[in-house]
């Protein structure tokens, strides 16, 4: 399947007549040089009286002439091939294929540009076979980017010459928008909730059920299975066995979570980009690339442990991702999560936060620039959900401009002042930025032990 441009014959006009393949060719300078530096010299010839000074000017009239008469009469054609569906994090690849017949260009010139990397210009030779009317060139394609979600990938310009007295105008290749789906870092255990749901799954419940950690021992009641008679207890208890014990377990659960994104914003390490001024780094993440690779590091341990999992965004009204589990549901996750970007407008406000099942922790990934995330904390909390707040703020460049550095500094102590405040109330910050990302797996075990010593 070929994605993103393709640039091939002109094929038909708009009124059914077969398009001129001789339009958008044009001579070059190295022609009109030649006609007249041979007209000059011809010229000169006919003064002086000379022979030899037009045995000089007649080569290049004659190559400009031979050169008139194969004018090429058909365009340089490139398809621009991607691979299909979406893509990880790291490097793109394309493979361009150039196809030159006899009567088009000898020579392509490539100019290939990608949003955020310097222009590569390239001159290459088409080579037409002997025996075949076409001889097509592929060309690897690679571009280096630590970027997640929707990206550009290759614009091409293609210009054709043909014995460097033909030029053809430049045609624009341009590969289709890719989706990059973010990366999973492993973790170990994550704080469970306070209750758990279900008739089964990995963890053991507070509640009566067949499961594989022991209760007590009771006698028997009416409803309890044969199975469950401890017959040692009973033999130790009840000689002559008028009383049968039976041992009780918990019941085993699963604990459901859901991932709220803050994509209403995408900073970058550089503050100069926040006023939507300049171009990103495509080395360096943004906000909104760190949210996507927690959440998915974060949705790839619950799912590893048969928790469920759901998603919300607060820049996009529209139906959340329900708690689910298994592989399918991870990769819809994932999914869900390279499609997350701030809308093109003002930033979204909600009246009411994302509805949250019962007895669900939330993991919720933003940056704290606002008072939105401190005001959500604040409504899960007062229902009864656990909060976790991944921190995904990148590490910043250091800032120079003086009005940029007082900005930020009133920003920093506004954030700090929030982040003060749900340290105050309990609510655990985990960093995911720089070198604490590689600790965040030390502090969601710490949270989880924290959480499991809270329930017993």
């Amino acid at each position: 399947m070929t994605i993103g441009g393709i640039i091939v014959a002109r094929g038909r006009t708009s009124q059914g007549k077969p398009a001129d393949n001789h339009r958008g060719w044009r001579l070059t300078s190295a022609h009109t040089s030649a006609v007249v530096v041979g007209i000059l010299l011809l010229t000169l010839s006919v003064l002086a009286g000379r022979a030899d000074i037009a045995l000089i000017g007649i080569p290049g009239l004659l190559a400009a002439t031979w050169a008139h008469t194969t004018r090429p009469t058909a365009p340089p054609r490139g398809n621009l091939h991607e691979p299909d569906g979406p893509t990880t994090a790291g490097e793109l690849t394309a493979a361009l294929h150039l196809t030159a017949p006899h009567t088009t260009a000898d020579v392509f010139h490539l100019r290939i540009n990608a949003t955020g990397h310097r222009s590569t210009h390239l001159a290459l030779a088409a080579r037409p076979g002997a025996d075949a009317d076409t001889d097509e060139r592929r060309i690897a394609l690679r571009l280096s980017s630590v970027r997640t979600g929707p990206q550009e990938t290759f614009a091409i310009d293609l210009r054709g010459t043909r014995h460097a007295v033909w030029e053809r105008e430049a045609d624009e290749i341009r590969g289709a928008r890719r989706l990059v789906l973010p990366g999973a870092a492993p973790l170990g255990r994550l704080p469970l909730p306070r209750r758990l749901r279900g008739l089964n799954g990995p963890h053991s419940s507070r509640r009566l059920g067949d499961g594989a950690e022991l209760r007590d021992i009771h006698q028997f009641a009416p409803g309890d299975r044969l199975r469950r008679i401890d017959w040692r207890t009973t033999a130790r208890r009840s000689p002559e066995l008028d009383t049968l014990y039976v041992r009780r377990t918990y019941a085993t659960a699963e604990a459901t979570a859901v991932l709220v994104v803050d994509s209403r914003d995408e900073v970058g390490p550089d503050i100069r980009t926040w006023r939507g001024y300049g171009t990103i780094r495509v080395d360096e993440p943004t906000s909104l690339d760190l949210a996507r690779h927690a959440a998915a590091s974060v949705a790839q341990a619950l799912v590893d442990a048969g928790d469920r999992v759901g998603l919300e965004d607060l820049a996009r009204r529209r139906r959340p991702l329900p708690p689910a589990a298994g592989r399918r549901h991870l990769r819809r996750v994932v999914h869900g999560l390279a499609l997350a970007h701030p809308k093109e407008r003002a930033s979204v406000h909600r009246v009411r936060p994302p509805q949250v099942p019962a007895d669900a922790v939330v993991y919720l990934f933003t940056t704290v620039l606002d008072d939105e995330p401190l005001h959500l904390v604040r409504t899960w909390r007062t229902k009864g959900h656990p909060v976790v707040v991944i921190d995904t703020l990148p590490d910043l460049h250091p800032v120079i401009e003086n009005h940029l550095w007082i900005a930020w500094r009133i920003a920093r102590l506004e954030r700090e002042v929030r982040l003060a405040a749900l340290a105050d109330e309990g609510v655990p910050v985990v960093r995911w930025a720089g070198s604490e990302r590689d600790r965040a797996a030390v502090r969601f075990e710490a949270l989880a032990r924290a959480a499991q010593r809270h329930v017993r």
